[in-house]
């Protein structure tokens, strides 16, 4: 029985399930939802995810939502290259880590990338369709989230502070990535999967943090994912022109 994966682009949390996915050999069935056409917030996906999030999957009866829950399931449910570590150190370890991607570095990436890419892309929409879209948000948070990145009201304070959250976890991912190939230990698991989709864009959006000069371990393990062919194909996917910033991985393109 085929899954049915509910996603958007390649990226942060909908990335997240679609590479593991892909790096497990699972056929899928692929739904595409605009985010910044609200597809999310619509009555035939809030049939499926009543809180409006995405992804969500669903396997034969089950709806599953949260991304890095997602991406262990179908670790568990599904053949193919084991992506969680044997070792009860490293498995640790994997999930340490998606801990720290999840609750310290996303919603700062998130902040950051909402501020200057998505608030920016439905700005000059028709303000009484953007409100009325808005309405349609089933969670109060998620409503205040979207109006302060439509409307630019995040504080300086906010932004300062997600930006100082961002700047300590690449220092932190610079320090692991120098003492260990990969996140967990000496095997490629679903730590670093949760950590690309959030780090891939570095270079573009935090050139005075993370380079070849300044994180070099950093860069290296991003290109190595890069170069998986699951990676290539979970690119593919990608409808706008998000996905051509993973490209700034190609080695060379610096």
């Amino acid at each position: 029985m085929k899954p049915t994966l509910y996603h958007w682009e390649p990226n942060a949390n909908s990335g997240k399930p679609m590479l593991t996915l892909m790096e497990k050999g699972v056929d899928f069935d692929s739904h595409y939802l605009d985010l910044l056409n609200f597809d999310q917030h619509r009555p035939e996906y809030l049939a499926i995810n009543p809180q409006g999030t995405i992804p969500a999957m669903t396997h034969g009866d089950l709806v599953l939502t949260e991304s890095t829950a997602i991406m262990e399931y179908v670790d568990e449910a599904f053949p193919g290259p084991r992506l969680m570590p044997d070792d009860p150190v490293d498995r640790w370890r994997a999930r340490w880590w998606m801990k720290f991607m999840d609750q310290w570095l996303a919603p700062s990436f998130s902040m950051l990338g909402w501020s200057v890419f998505i608030g920016p892309a439905v700005r000059s929409r028709d303000p009484q369709e953007l409100e009325a879209a808005i309405n349609r948000i089933p969670m109060e948070e998620r409503r205040v989230a979207w109006r302060k990145a439509i409307y630019n009201r995040f504080s300086p304070e906010e932004l300062a502070e997600s930006q100082r959250r961002v700047a300590l976890g690449i220092d932190t991912l610079e320090k692991a990535l120098g003492e260990r190939p990969w996140l967990a230990g000496d095997n490629y698991s679903l730590a670093d999967i949760n950590g690309f989709n959030l780090a891939y864009a570095l270079p573009l959006s935090q050139p005075d943090l993370s380079s070849d000069e300044k994180t070099p371990h950093i860069m290296e393990w991003l290109r190595k994912i890069y170069e998986r062919p699951a990676t290539r194909k979970t690119w593919e996917m990608g409808r706008t022109e998000m996905v051509k910033r993973v490209t700034i991985l190609e080695r060379g393109a610096n």
